[in-house]
This record gives structure tokens, C-alpha cells and sequence, in this order.
């Protein structure tokens, strides 16, 4: 059975001003215990389409279940069935950690004895057992979101969605958060997080989808993504805005990204006299050039035809070939 079936979803926001296609058309699938990366800048879809397959929004049109279950017509056990950790959760920070625990067990129906027992649990899991009888507001940033991490999983759910756990966390506690994920889905726990990180997405995710404006437009291991874009990544900057919109003209198969242009080629080092003479034949010079293994940058900005604004890089290869030459 898979934890999550997802078949043509929209979401369109109506007003009097205006109709808002926020999701267009998103499909996929998950199966139980991997970790499933849905990818995509602000704004493509991402957080609707956890909202809509966690029952807080209505789906305007296709299907969803989890678990098998119908997400619209049997929301109840779907809300049983999960967990969900948001990007704004709204935390009372006036408690402790341990009091915010047992607090969230005895609503979900655990008796004293054994809210006290998952609440020593949870503090364990999450590496907060030092910090649990300090009030919520002295808390960092890293460890509200791993508190928010515990306390979705107060019930023990099977599937966990998390909306860009690590947004605004120093690199260190985003790599702590990373631990804790990787070992829940160790765990058995079915995890589908959402990201604008791309090293989160390489690091963390089983299988990715890349949502670009409502749309679903790849889908893949991370090595598949790369895979698809074929051979080596070849990547060009200039001396000035003017040389390089003549280098854009020239080589035809290149895609402007920033003030670069890329070209993907087999066998990337070797291919690169034969740009630059191109180039300098026509009175064009070549600030730098380098050859390397596509990315997931190079896979959103091939799908997409724009890079991922605001996110770490995923990790690159050394390039293969650099060359520099010098300024008029």
C-alpha cells in the first residue's frame, strides 16, 4: 500500500478581485518508509499541497489518500494517521518544553502515567531533555523547530509532513534537524518534506519532485534528476554585460543563469577550447570557465529555466578544467 497517493490536485483561491490558481496540477506518489522531497522557490505550491493532503485546506479538484484513506471524505482518520509539523506553528512560549509535551499527549488521549513516559520519550528524541524545564522563549531558533519536530509526533504517526523544517536555521542546527529526520525515517516513520534548500533536498530525500508554478515538472532520485541533464555542466562568465549577450548570440546552446551562461555537453573538458576559440575569433574574451557534474541547481534551472533564488547550492564537484584570462 502506499502512504501516499496524490492524483491531479488543484487548489484555486476565488475573490471578487481575483482567481488564484495556486496549485495546477501535482501528482505523485510516496512509498512507506522514504523520505519524499517536494522542491520549488517560494510560491510554486509547495506549502498548499501539504496543506491540502494534511486536511487543512480542501482540494478543488482531483484526489489524495494516505494510507489508502480519502483525504476529503474521511479527514478524521487521515488526521490520525499523521503527523504535521508547519513552517508558523503557533507555539505557546510561555510553557516549558516538558509541560508543551504533556500538555500535547493528554490531548491526544494518554493517561498522566503515560504522558509522562512519551513526554520523557519525546525530550530524549528530539535533544531536548536538558532544556525541558526551561520556558519555550528562551529557546533558539534550532531547537523550537525540533520541539516543533517532537511535537508532531506526540501520537506516533506513520506518515510525518514537515513544511521547510529548516527555514532560517544556522547551518548547524539544520544539519542536528537533518540527524533527527534521517532517524525517524530509520525508524519506519514515512516523511514528505517540503524545501527551497537544495542541498536539504540531495541530502536528505529518497525520491524529489520539483514543483515550479503549481506544476509538477521532475520527478526522481537525486542521481536520476542529474542523470537526466546528461554529460558535463559547462559554465562561462565574462568581463561585461556586453560580452556576454554577444556569447548568448553565438553559442545558441547555451542558457543564461545570473551574469553565467551554461552549456551541457559530453565530455565537458574536452569541448572547452573549442568555445573559447569560438569566442575569441569574434573579439569576445573569457573571464573564467569550468567543467562539472550537474547539480540539482543545473537540474531546476534545465527544468525550470531559472535557478533556485535564496538557497544553499547543493555540493559540486571541483571543476574539471578552469581558465582564466586576463581583463582588457
Amino acid at each position: 500500500m502506499l502512504a501516499v497517493d496524490v492524483k491531479n490536485i488543484k487548489k484555486t483561491f476565488t475573490s471578487k478581485q481575483d482567481t488564484v490558481e495556486a496549485v495546477k496540477d501535482v501528482s505523485f506518489q510516496v512509498e512507506q518508509g522514504e523520505i519524499f522531497g517536494l522542491l520549488g522557490p517560494n510560491g510554486a505550491g509547495k506549502s498548499t499541497t501539504i496543506l491540502m493532503l494534511t486536511t487543512l485546506l480542501s482540494i478543488t479538484d482531483g484526489s489524495a489518500s494516505i494510507l489508502g484513506i480519502d483525504v476529503e471524505t474521511q479527514d478524521k482518520e487521515v488526521r490520525e494517521k499523521i503527523g504535521v509539523a508547519l513552517q508558523d506553528t503557533g507555539i505557546d512560549k510561555i510553557l516549558t518544553g516538558r509541560e508543551l509535551f504533556f500538555t500535547t499527549c493528554r490531548l491526544w488521549g494518554y493517561s498522566k502515567v503515560d504522558s509522562e513516559k512519551r513526554t520523557k520519550e519525546l525530550l530524549e528524541l528530539v535533544g531536548l531533555t536538558e532544556a525541558g524545564d526551561r520556558r519555550v522563549k528562551t529557546y533558539s531558533g534550532g531547537m523550537k523547530r525540533r520541539l516543533d519536530l517532537g511535537l508532531s509526533l506526540v501520537h506516533s504517526p506513520e506518515i510525518l509532513f514537515l513544511d521547510e523544517p529548516t527555514t532560517g536555521l544556522d547551518p548547524g542546527s539544520r544539519r542536528v534537524l537533518w540527524e533527527e529526520i534521517k532517524r525517524l525515517r530509520d525508524s519506519g516513520v514515512t516523511i514528505i518534506l517540503t524545501t527551497q534548500y537544495l542541498e536539504e533536498a540531495d541530502e536528505l530525500a529518497d525520491r524529489i519532485a520539483i514543483i515550479d508554478e503549481g506544476l509538477v515538472v521532475a520527478e526522481g532520485t537525486s542521481d536520476e534528476l542529474k542523470a537526466s541533464i546528461g554529460g558535463d555542466v559547462i559554465t562561462l562568465s565574462f568581463y561585461s554585460d556586453e560580452d556576454l549577450e554577444k556569447a548568448k548570440n553565438i553559442l545558441t546552446d547555451a542558457v543564461q543563469s545570473k551574469d553565467e551562461l551554461r552549456i551541457t555537453v559530453a565530455d565537458g573538458a574536452s569541448k572547452i577550447p573549442e568555445y573559447i576559440n569560438k569566442l575569441i575569433s569574434e573579439g569576445i574574451e573569457v573571464s573564467t570557465v569550468s567543467a562539472s557534474k550537474p547539480t540539482l541547481d543545473d537540474v531546476f534551472l534545465e527544468v525550470t529555466g531559472n535557478r533556485l533564488e535564496g538557497t544553499e547550492k547543493a555540493a559540486e564537484e571541483k571543476p574539471t578544467t578552469t581558465r582564466k584570462r586576463r581583463g582588457r
